[in-house]
């Protein structure tokens, strides 16, 4: 995957700048209806896909790389199973956040309500004043800033799509003290049968750390 993952490096750092550079070339005048108009169609979009699979290239805080695949079937619920040598799953049965050290035989759980996640995980992928900090588009990418002071505190997801397609292509999520996490999604099928067993951890095998 060594070419892949070079050419998907490239594309994130294309997307980023592509991203940045989006708000200078939309006129004040026209960003309202943008804005509402793209909220509007990517809402029609994904209350139309309740499921998606695929594989993801994840770039951490500190320029670390790992990959794998994911599930996700909302209202609620995603899977990311790592490719080794990491022995990390991320699961969410839709209540709870669960990560867990195949290795180590541990697990640490965190309230789905209180992660940025939530909002990528939402029934309806409903967006509204409370949540939407920035939209963004352009002819390479439409780029939504989600967050919510109340419940995430400073931590915000950024959600990067295909302009046309409305395709999913990147999150990132930036934490309370700064550090973000970038998810690169591809090879990805929309609309696919998921057992809701895909999302159950046998907590009996593992031990909470937190």
């Amino acid at each position: 995957m060594t070419h892949f993952a070079t050419s998907l490096r490239a594309l994130r750092r294309s997307l980023a700048g592509i991203a940045a550079g989006a708000a200078l070339l939309i006129p004040a005048t026209g960003q309202a209806d943008m804005r509402s108009d793209t909220l509007a169609a990517l809402q029609a979009h994904y209350s139309s896909v309740p499921t998606m699979q695929g594989e993801f290239l994840q770039f951490g805080p500190r320029g670390e790389e790992s990959s794998g695949t994911f599930k996700i079937k909302r209202p609620g619920k995603v899977r990311f199973d790592y490719e080794a040598p990491s022995p990390i799953e991320v699961v969410s049965n839709g209540l709870a956040v669960m990560v867990v050290n195949n290795k180590l035989k541990t697990f640490d759980t965190y309230p789905l309500k209180n992660t940025p996640l939530k909002l990528l995980l939402d029934d309806k992928f409903k967006f509204d004043e409370k949540t939407v900090i920035d939209v963004q588009s352009n002819e390479e990418v439409t780029t939504v800033v989600l967050g919510d002071k109340q419940i995430f505190g400073d931590s915000l997801i950024t959600l990067m799509f295909e302009p046309e397609s409305f395709e999913l292509r990147q999150w990132t999520i930036k934490d309370a003290q700064g550090k973000e996490t970038s998810v690169l999604v591809f090879n990805v099928e929309n609309n696919v049968q998921i057992s809701d067993r895909t999302f159950q951890i046998n907590k009996s095998q593992y031990k909470r750390t937190n």
